[in-house]
């Protein structure tokens, strides 16, 4: 919700005010105002009041404030103040989550019914689980060998930056660290795993992926003795609003997180342009938190996206804004995704159980760094994965509801599993890893970066792509096509991740 909100102290990162003044106010719309950077927000609250607004949030570190207004004019009379930059109004713009569900994916022939899985009796090397036969995301990265080395460290914190996660899950409840868990829906920090439960699933899947227990209940998580931080930027539809991402990436670089997950596109914008006054202030916000995430050692994991396109080489977006009637426009390498363009980003695409790139995966010779499994139900039906799709963990409470009866199972526990396919599958999968590393090694950052992108099998590019001619760009309609060398290309980056070589 974007009205009344608990106020949570966040620290040195954001002086929080509470905004149920704002909803008494009649307020309708909330805002970035983005300050030149380095500029000073001290005097933030008596100009925002002036401009007839409320003050929401400061994020003093990078000159950001929220703010909340039901006056027309609020955003031309902040421009108008000395010091900011830009201010934009936030509530229509949000982006959809990354990979739940594919759009082109609406066949079902290639569906088993799981609700009563058989699973393989020799289970998977190294996972011992109950539907840890079912895990082949698990063996094609040879998670099962690795935990023969390490499964993790608990010092080793994970921020899933998505829509929230079910913390009473059994597979997740032993890792969950409750004190840096957050909801950050409304732009202002609410601690707490109740706060940051998910009402949508897909951040309780990526989750598990990240790091359900090693417990004999359903599936195991690449690194099973992390911690994870349920850091809630997505609301019930799935959507992602400018502040919320913001907000997150504060929380993220001032709680102690190692590695976040991010399963989305920030930004209402699919490509964000920076000739174009609001997309370039939410643009920057965004890119600041990240940036002081980064300052702060985390390293930050990115889906590449479901849209086919190549994003080195845009030429036409048709997706945004996507959360009001998208308008087709043409684009340039002026305009950039956030977060998986961002420098110092992982970005990851997709493969399926064949080790081919999933057909709707996104790439770019300079935006693909690792490549990871996050299914493909087209190209990649396999006897491991028959459907195509990564199983993980999802809300009971939500299973019947937002998982379709094919992709779902119960664990004898009563647990429940779902079945999806995305590059918000194969981030995951990746940030999974990079906690591997860090444990083993203790790097964080720039070098935990390097090595995860050390950390991996190379894929050549194919030399016959014509399997993918049924899946053009959803953006401009382009033919997918591949390019670079076996150690660096844009379908696979450095290759496609490797636990076992993350942890020897």
């Amino acid at each position: 919700m974007l009205g009344a909100v608990a106020v949570v102290a966040a620290a040195a990162l954001a002086t929080a005010v509470a905004s149920s003044d704002a909803s008494a106010a009649g307020a309708t719309s909330t805002y970035l105002v983005v300050y030149k950077d380095k500029t000073s927000t001290s005097g933030a609250g008596k100009a925002v009041s002036a401009a007839g607004g409320q003050l929401v949030a400061t994020y003093a570190p990078i000159s950001v404030v929220v703010a909340r207004s039901a006056s027309a004019d609020f955003a031309v009379r902040m421009r108008a103040v000395k010091g900011v930059e830009g201010a934009v109004a936030t509530t229509r713009f949000a982006s959809a989550v990354d990979g739940g569900a594919v759009g082109a994916d609406a066949s079902a022939t290639g569906d088993t019914t799981t609700d009563a899985p058989s699973v393989p009796a020799n289970g998977v090397a190294g996972l011992n689980d109950s539907l840890s036969g079912l895990q082949w995301d698990m063996t094609q990265i040879k998670v099962g060998e690795a935990h023969a080395v390490s499964t993790g460290s608990p010092t080793v914190l994970v921020g899933d930056i998505d829509t929230g996660l079910d913390y009473t899950h059994p597979d997740l409840a032993p890792n969950v660290d409750a004190a840096a868990s957050v909801n950050c829906v409304s732009g202002v920090p609410v601690a707490g795993v109740v706060a940051a439960m998910d009402d949508n699933g897909h951040g309780t899947h990526t989750a598990g992926t990240i790091a359900a227990a090693a417990n004999g209940i359903g599936m195991v998580g690449v690194a099973p003795s992390v911690k994870i931080a349920g850091i809630k930027a997505g609301n019930a539809a799935g959507f992602f609003f400018p502040e919320a991402v913001v907000c997150s990436f504060m929380w993220a670089a001032d709680h102690g997180v190692d590695v976040t997950n991010n399963s989305y596109f920030a930004d209402p914008w699919l490509f964000n342009c920076r000739n174009d006054a609001e997309q370039r202030a939410i643009w920057t916000a965004e890119r600041r938190a990240i940036k002081y995430a980064q300052s702060k050692g985390v390293l930050v994991v990115a889906a590449e996206g479901n849209q086919a396109d190549d994003l080195s080489h845009p030429t036409v977006d048709a997706t945004s804004p996507d959360d009001t009637t998208p308008v087709t426009r043409d684009i340039s390498n002026a305009c950039a995704v956030v977060p998986t363009e961002v420098p110092g980003v992982v970005g990851v695409s997709a493969t399926g159980n064949k080790q081919m790139k999933s057909f709707y995966s996104s790439y770019g010779i300079s935006e693909v760094d690792v490549a990871a499994p996050g299914g493909d139900s087209i190209l990649q039906q396999t006897a491991a994965a028959p459907n195509g799709r990564v199983l993980s963990t999802w809300p009971a409470s939500l299973l019947t509801s937002t998982c379709l009866p094919a992709r779902r199972v119960i664990d004898a526990s009563g647990a429940a599993y779902c079945y999806q396919q995305g590059t918000s599958m194969a981030s995951p999968h990746a940030a999974g890893v990079a906690a591997l590393i860090a444990s083993v090694t203790g790097k964080t950052g720039g070098a935990l970066s390097a090595a995860l992108q050390d950390a991996v099998n190379p894929i050549p590019c194919p030399t016959d792509v014509s399997a993918y001619a049924f899946f053009p760009a959803l953006d401009g309609g382009a033919a997918q096509t591949c390019e670079g060398t076996l150690t660096q290309n844009s379908w696979f980056g450095a290759g496609e991740i490797d636990a076992l070589k993350a942890v020897g």
